[in-house]
C-alpha cells in the first residue's frame, strides 16, 4: 500500500521554558523529532512532509539532516491539529494513497503498532491510534461501538460519561489521502479552544457513510514530551528498552543501568559492555568487540575483538579494525587503525592513518592541527612509536620504522629506519645536592623571617 507521512513539529513547547523547539531536544542524543521520523520510516514511506511553526529554520534543518528528500511546510499559526495538517496537504498533491499522521513530540510508535494500522485500513476508511490510559487525565476520549470509532471527543468539550472511558486517543490517524483532503475541509473551529481539531475526522467520516476503528497500543509508546519532567521520563524509558534489547540480542551488558545508549548504538552479539560506558550518537560496535569501563563513544566504528578502554575516548572518524587495543586515556579522532594496532596509555592520534600490528606508546600525540588547517599523519605496518613522541603532521613514518622515546617527529621517517630527535642531555656531578640544600636554606630563612 502506498504510503505518505505527515509529521506534525510546530508546537513552541511553552512548559519546556527553552529557546530550543520542543522537536529538537534530545533523547539519547537524537532530536525527538528524528525518533518520530524513524517510527515512520518503518512504512516506507513515498513521500515525507513536516510540518514546522517556531524555530521553523532550525527544524527545517534537523529534519533535512535526518533526510535530505523530506518536505518542510510552515504553520505560521497554530490553529490546532486540523489545520496543521492541512498546511501539508499541498504538499501532496498528486499523491494516491494512505496518509499517516505522527507527531514530532510522540516519539515512540513501534513499528509493530504502524504495521497494525495499516492492516487495519484494509477494512475501514479512517484507521485512529488508542491506548488504555492508567490515568486519562484531560486526554481525548475514543467513544466506541463494538468495533467501531463513532467520535473523538476533547476532554474541554467531553461530558462526565465521556470522561469517565479510558481509551484514550494518541492523536496518530491514518486515511485515504484523498478522503482526508476532503474531511478536513469541513472541520470547523466551533468548539471550547476556538480551533481546528483532526479529531474530528472520524465522526465526519462515519456521517458521510465511511467506517472508522481503533488500534490500541501500549500506553507508553504514546507517550509525549511537554516539559522538561516529561523529556528525562522519555530518556529513562528510551534506555530501559534500548538496554533490555540488546541483552535479548546476545550482548553482555555487566551493569546495565550504567551503561549509556544513543539513539542509534548498534552493538553486535556477544560484544561486552562494562559499566559506566556512554555511547554517543552513531556508535557501531561488531560482534566480539569489549568496551571497558568509563568509555565515552561517538561517531566511530569498533570491529570485532577490539578492546576499547577503561577510560577511552573514540571521536568521530574514529574506526578500529579487528583487535585493536586502544587502552586507558586513550582518545581517537578521524583516525583509521588498523588490524593488531596497540595504543594502550595516555595517547593523542587525530586524523591519522595507523597501519596494521604497529605499537604506539604511552604519551604518543599526532600534532595535527596548525590553527587553520587540520594535518594527517601516517603510520605504516609493523612500526613502533616510542614513548612521549610528538608527531608533528603532515608526517609519515615507514613499514617497520622506529621513533625513540620522547622525540619530536617533523620529517618523513623511511621504512625500516630510526629517529631520533632529543635535545642533548648534560650531566652535573654533584649539583642537584647542591641546588637542595641552597633551596632548603633559602626556605628556612623565610620561615624565621615570617615567624
Amino acid at each position: 500500500m502506498r504510503t505518505a507521512l505527515i509529521i506534525l513539529a510546530a508546537g513552541k513547547g511553552t512548559r519546556m521554558k527553552s529557546d530550543l523547539p520542543k522537536v529538537l531536544h534530545r533523547i539519547a542524543g537524537g532530536p525527538m523529532l528524528w525518533h518520530a521520523m524513524r517510527a515512520g520510516a518503518a512504512l516506507e514511506p513515498e513521500r515525507t512532509v513536516v510540518v514546522a511553526g517556531h524555530g521553523f529554520d532550525a527544524v527545517a534543518a534537523s529534519a533535512r539532516d535526518y533526510d535530505p528528500d523530506v518536505a518542510v511546510v510552515e504553520q505560521a499559526e497554530q490553529l490546532g491539529t486540523g489545520h496543521a495538517v492541512s498546511q501539508a496537504l499541498p504538499a501532496l498533491e498528486g499523491f494516491e494513497g494512505d496518509v499517516v499522521v505522527l507527531y514530532g513530540d510522540t516519539p515512540f510508535i513501534s513499528e509493530t503498532t504502524l504495521e497494525a494500522m495499516r492492516a487495519a485500513r484494509a477494512s475501514h476508511d479512517v484507521v485512529v491510534l488508542g491506548f488504555e490510559a492508567a490515568d486519562p487525565a484531560r486526554y481525548g476520549r475514543l467513544v466506541v461501538d463494538g468495533d467501531d470509532l463513532v467520535r473523538i471527543v476533547e476532554f474541554k468539550d467531553a461530558t462526565d460519561e465521556e470522561r469517565a472511558i479510558t481509551l484514550c486517543n494518541s492523536g496518530v490517524i491514518s486515511a485515504d489521502a484523498g478522503l482526508l483532503t476532503a474531511l478536513l475541509g469541513k472541520v470547523s473551529n466551533d468548539n471550547a479552544s476556538g480551533e481546528y481539531y483532526l479529531t474530528d475526522v472520524p465522526g465526519l467520516a462515519r456521517a458521510e457513510g465511511h467506517s472508522a476503528t481503533v488500534v490500541r497500543c501500549p500506553e507508553a509508546e504514546t507517550l509525549g514530551v511537554n516539559s522538561r519532567a516529561d523529556l528525562a521520563f522519555a530518556e529513562a524509558a528510551f534506555q530501559t528498552a534500548a538496554r533490555a534489547a540488546l541483552l535479548d540480542q546476545g550482548v553482555t551488558l555487566q551493569a546495565p543501568d550504567t551503561v549509556q545508549l544513543g539513539w542509534d548504538t548498534v552493538v553486535g552479539r556477544d560484544a561486552e559492555i562494562e559499566p559506566y560506558v556512554v555511547f554517543a550518537p552513531g556508535v557501531t560496535i561488531e560482534s566480539g568487540a569489549r568496551i571497558r569501563a568509563f568509555s565515552h563513544l561517538e561517531g566511530c566504528h569498533v570491529s570485532r575483538g577490539a578492546v576499547v578502554g577503561p577510560y577511552a575516548r573514540l571521536r568521530p572518524g574514529a574506526e578500529l579494525a579487528e583487535d585493536v587495543h586502544v587502552g586507558n586515556f586513550v582518545e581517537i579522532k578521524n583516525a583509521h587503525l588498523h588490524e593488531g594496532v596497540k595504543a594502550n596509555h595516555l595517547t593523542y592520534i587525530g586524523d591519522a592513518d595507523i597501519g596494521e600490528k604497529t605499537n604506539i606508546g604511552a604519551g604518543t600525540i599526532t600534532c595535527n592541527y596548525d590553527g587553520v588547517f587540520k594535518h594527517r599523519t601516517v603510520i605504516g605496518k609493523n612500526a613502533f612509536i616510542g614513548s612521549d613522541t610528538m608527531l608533528v603532521a603532515p608526517v609519515t613514518v615507514g613499514d617497520g620504522a622506529m621513533t625513540g622515546s620522547g622525540s619530536t617527529i617533523t620529517a618523513d621517517v623511511p621504512a625500516g629506519a630510526l629517529a631520533l630527535a632529543r635535545g642533548k642531555q648534560e650531566v652535573k656531578p654533584g649539583f642537584a645536592t647542591k641546588l637542595m640544600n641552597m633551596l632548603r636554606a633559602k626556605k628556612a630563612k623565610q620561615q624565621q623571617t615570617q615567624g
